[in-house]
């Protein structure tokens, strides 16, 4: 009988433009569809409880669609490279199929399992999670880029992507399928209490929830640069999710959108975002911990260990700072897993520069309950946001978020998310305390905004001398 090929399955969740999949069905042989539960490889980098659930989620929906070509997932926990090299071994498999990812985690995972492996089955990686692998896009030198504008005016040359692969017709199954865990067995869904019931009104894990967003944003695209700011408008894609796991590929995102003309070459330059954050996170794999600037090591973040600063952070974590716009966008992440984009970038400022919280608390926030919480998109953003990065915003530019709910028009998206100002008419929404229009179940302003830029300013002066 012909030896299986396993298929291992991490971020790339889709039967579409998978060319991991592709490649499995083109050899002819059985395949073994295969994701393994490791907590074990990311050690501290572990999913988060969001993306846990958003994982349940598409796991099932991929299971019945593999199912429909006459497969199944085969679902394994433990160390991923433990895991294949004794499912190989135990199917006799012939090679292992799998997408190619930049997390130095999963990197050092796909250098064991490559090492680990008996002579006779063959390791294959497989590219397409991204416009294009992560540090192929090089200097006119041969060099790697470090800032994003002449990074995208290079990759911009090689686009659009190659087409993308349209799902197999049918997956051949072996005569015997291995033994598979039970994913309600893996707890991934919160119960105790159940937290979960907004983002399940929001979201639909899964390519088919993928597709239907992006069939959705596509008639819109034209107007994203217009609308991707204003946090009461649905202007943003609602694709990060499903890009992050893999149902959809960024090459289908481009080819349905590249046409709609309008201001779409801003959404496209998003997806080349995405490339760039794991170009970075391949050039320094430690982004996510250490300031890519050396001087901010120098920076007197306040301590959390003191109680006064530790209830500034829990204060930010529940969206109870007074200052509406922060307030909405953390209580929007913490019951759909998401945030707008312009109020992630607010909220994410506040943090490090009105708190002078040290932005790795807020990486670490996101994280957990973020449904896209992407290792090199989040790590890359809060560098930019704290002036820590290697491409980043000054942190002397301090955004003022009060400001900003009024330029953006933030009002109705207040009001929807923090019921205890939805009475108020503009402009007292946007600064209550300063109206004297605050009631009394909404909390007065943890620190005044000049008092709090005046702190930051003459925090920063150490990183400066």
């Amino acid at each position: 009988m012909t030896a299986p090929v396993i298929l291992w399955l991490r971020r790339d969740l889709r039967l579409a433009d998978q060319a991991a999949l592709a490649a499995a069905v083109a050899s002819g042989a059985p395949v073994i569809p295969v994701y393994i539960l490791d907590d074990d490889t990311p050690k501290h980098r572990k999913m988060g409880a969001a993306s846990r659930w958003w994982l349940h989620h598409s796991l099932t929906a991929l299971d019945a669609d593999l199912r429909a070509l006459g497969s199944r997932l085969i679902l394994r926990a433990g160390k991923s490279d433990d895991v294949l090299c004794a499912l190989a071994e135990e199917t006799g498999a012939s090679a292992i199929h799998c997408m190619r990812h930049y997390e130095p985690w999963w990197r050092n995972a796909e250098k064991a399992v490559a090492s680990g492996l008996s002579t006779g089955c063959a390791f294959v990686c497989h590219d397409g999670n991204y416009l294009l692998p992560a540090g192929s896009v090089t200097t006119g030198t041969g060099g790697q880029y470090k800032i994003y504008t002449p990074f995208m005016r290079a990759l911009w040359q090689h686009m659009p992507p190659p087409v993308p692969l349209a799902a197999p017709a049918h997956v051949a199954a072996p005569h015997t399928w291995p033994a598979s865990e039970g994913l309600n067995d893996w707890a991934l869904l919160p119960t105790e209490p159940d937290w979960s019931g907004a983002m399940a009104d929001m979201w639909i894990p899964g390519e088919a929830g993928a597709r239907h967003r992006l069939e959705d944003f596509a008639d819109k695209a034209k107007f994203y640069d217009e609308k991707r700011n204003l946090p009461s408008v649905a202007g943003s894609s609602f694709l990060s999710p499903h890009l992050h796991f893999g149902e959809i590929s960024p090459a289908a995102c481009w080819h349905a959108t590249m046409h709609a003309g309008g201001s779409v070459d801003v959404f496209l330059k998003e997806l080349v975002w995405r490339d760039y954050a794991q170009n970075v996170i391949v050039q320094m794999p430690e982004y996510g911990a250490k300031n890519a600037r050396d001087a901010f090591d120098r920076l007197p973040w306040r301590d959390l260990s003191d109680p006064a600063v530790k209830a500034d952070f829990v204060a930010w974590t529940k969206g109870r700072t007074g200052y509406p716009i922060v307030d909405a966008g953390m209580r929007q992440l913490w019951a759909t897993g998401w945030m707008h984009n312009r109020v992630r970038m607010i909220a994410a400022s506040f943090l490090v520069k009105h708190l002078l919280i040290d932005w790795r608390e807020g990486e670490k926030w996101f994280w957990d309950t973020l449904v896209d919480a992407d290792y090199g998109s989040n790590s890359v953003n809060w560098q930019w946001t704290a002036g820590t990065g290697v491409d980043s915003n000054m942190f002397v530019r301090i955004m003022a978020p009060l400001s900003q709910s009024e330029k953006f028009d933030a009002a109705r998206y207040i009001r929807e998310w923090v019921p205890e100002l939805a009475g108020l008419q503009e402009p007292y929404i946007h600064d209550p305390d300063e109206y004297g229009a605050r009631p009394k179940s909404y909390p007065r302003k943890i620190i005044g905004h000049k008092a709090a830029r005046e702190r930051a300013l003459k925090a920063h002066e150490v990183v400066k001398s």
